[in-house]
């Protein structure tokens, strides 16, 4: 997991493989508040932006989840949630697997020892593949907010 600002990428520049890059320069330069929910091409499905406005629930209320084909960067645009995250581990059970349809699997909520990171407008959370991450966790209160998941396909890299 990558926790980071998107006022910073330049500086960390060479950090990143190309295809974040992408993701970056997107994330820089559009009109995330114009741009319409849903799919954004970037390049092809190799790197493309989910757009998305939803509401923070109690930790309790949202699920652990995991990606096996492409890598999150999780960008709030405008709100603040809490992320809980942590590492794959063989005690975790899951809920659902969809690897096929969704790249998606949940997993049940109790996972064990999970850190927590506080995103607000401006920062982003990069989770691979062994990263398991809860996002849309409420920090204070129910919220809604704005926030782009770009999704880069672990073959580009």
């Amino acid at each position: 997991m990558i926790f980071s600002n998107i006022k910073n990428w330049k500086a960390e520049e060479a950090l990143y493989p190309e295809a974040f890059k992408k993701a970056f320069h997107f994330l820089e330069t559009s009109d995330i508040e114009g741009l319409a929910t849903g799919e954004h091409l970037i390049d092809g499905k190799d790197v493309y932006a989910i757009v998305m406005d939803k509401e923070t629930d109690d930790v309790v209320n949202r699920s652990p989840e995991a990606h096996q084909r492409y890598i999150d960067i999780q960008f709030m645009f405008n709100g603040t949630e809490r992320i809980g995250f942590l590492r794959k581990h063989d005690d975790l059970v899951v809920k659902e697997k969809a690897i096929e349809t969704k790249d998606l699997i949940l997993y049940e909520n109790e996972v064990g020892e999970e850190s927590f990171v506080t995103m607000r407008a401006g920062d982003f959370a990069i989770f691979f593949p062994e990263d398991v991450h809860r996002p849309l966790c409420l920090n204070h209160e129910k919220m809604r907010v704005r926030k782009v998941v770009v999704k880069v396909a672990v073959t580009v890299l």
